[in-house]
């Protein structure tokens, strides 16, 4: 599965880098920062792991929790940057937020969700979003992060693939959770979680778009593309 949405993956990782370098940075940004990593890591992680429904009973389970241990690595170097920054309320959430997520939370939210249709899972990712503010404990909110990020995932995944106008829409929303906190601050907190989900919509939707099929001479050979202007061709 590796590089099979390169875009995402990108961002992904800049988005790592980014919460390494924040200590330095900036260090208030850094619950901003982990709070986007897990969606984009839910997302990831039920994008890579979509065999998970065809593994049935304990041995899905204990085969996640084999690879568990490479994938905590970026959590335990989030954390590590959450000590250097003075943030040990932090460190220990992004611990254990991270620990419950990869053995408990993903394998029974990815049985729970794998049998709601994409109406469902859209309404659910709208509950999410509004009721993180809900949430007693930091842990508590990067696991509702987690989860809005398998959602996300298999609200994409069943949806219409590469299409331009779920693109759109999904830019659209980027824009208008851009917009909304500074009409309202306070919709603040809630207008960053569905710009992170739009966005990371968008990504995917850019990484798989459709291109427009090469119409073919009867001789076999392809139409050459036209650029932007058209350039007559040579004569020998």
């Amino acid at each position: 599965m590796n590089g099979e949405l390169r875009a995402l993956g990108l961002v992904h990782g800049l988005l790592l880098g980014l919460l390494l370098a924040s200590p330095m940075v900036a260090p208030d940004l850094l619950p901003w920062a982990v709070e986007a990593l897990f969606i984009l890591g839910g997302f990831q992680l039920r994008l890579a792991d979509r065999r998970w429904d065809l593994r049935g009973g304990p041995l899905g389970w204990i085969s996640h929790i084999r690879m568990a241990p490479r994938r905590l690595l970026p959590w335990a170097a989030a954390a590590v940057v959450a000590l250097i920054a003075g943030r040990m309320d932090d460190a220990q959430a992004i611990l254990s937020a991270a620990l419950l997520c990869e053995l408990l939370v993903y394998p029974v939210c990815a049985h729970l969700l794998g049998r709601l249709g994409r109406p469902v899972i859209g309404g659910l990712l709208v509950l999410l979003i509004l009721g993180i503010g809900a949430a007693a404990s930091e842990p508590m909110r990067y696991i509702v992060a987690f989860v809005i990020g398998m959602s996300s995932c298999l609200f994409w995944l069943r949806g219409p693939d590469g299409d331009g106008r779920a693109l759109a829409l999904a830019a659209a929303g980027v824009g208008a959770a851009i917009v909304a906190p500074l009409l309202l601050p306070a919709t603040l907190p809630f207008a960053f979680l569905a710009g992170t989900v739009c966005a990371t919509l968008a990504l995917a939707h850019l990484s798989v778009l459709r291109q427009r099929p090469v119409p073919w001479r009867p001789d076999g050979q392809p139409v050459a593309k036209r650029g932007l202007w058209p350039i007559q061709a040579r004569l020998p």
